[in-house]
């Protein structure tokens, strides 16, 4: 099975702990499809709502297909993701509880389709992100020696 990632949201992790994931197919024009192999696409700053008991990807920007025609497709739209009727109840009793949100983390092609993966988050305080650095930071540090270490 052949996966290729189109974007990544890199501020998911920071903003946000996050707990159960998902995959899920996304509702597309053929000039958004386009677009996206072009690599006109970004998902920062976007967020999945539930609207009529369906799950909607709100805030994505896939931009103009180079060679489109007069009858392009919506830069900024409201984009329904296509998930089974059980996945969206049980995602549904998730989102439910305080402070829960869902958070597009990627978006990637598997086969020929346009596939997201989100995740149930919630967001982190302040503090919560200080601390993320600092593992980060003393992570990153335990690396460099251990490949001096292994250099020598």
């Amino acid at each position: 099975m052949s996966i290729k990632t189109i974007t990544v949201n890199k501020k998911a992790g920071f903003e946000y702990h996050l707990t159960d994931k998902y995959e899920a197919g996304i509702v597309l024009k053929g000039s958004e499809v386009k677009s996206i192999r072009e690599g006109k696409v970004n998902i920062k700053g976007s967020y999945i709502k539930f609207l009529d008991n369906e799950l909607y990807l709100i805030g994505m920007h896939i931009g103009d297909y180079s060679h489109a025609d007069s009858m392009s497709h919506e830069n900024i739209a409201d984009r329904k993701l296509l998930l089974h009727r059980k996945e969206i109840i049980r995602i549904g009793e998730l989102i439910d509880q305080k402070g829960k949100t869902l958070i597009p983390m990627s978006l990637y092609f598997k086969r020929d389709l346009v596939k997201v993966r989100f995740a149930v988050g919630t967001g982190k305080k302040k503090w919560d992100k200080r601390h993320s650095k600092m593992d980060q930071d003393v992570k990153r540090q335990l690396d460099r020696e251990v490949k001096k270490i292994n250099n020598r």
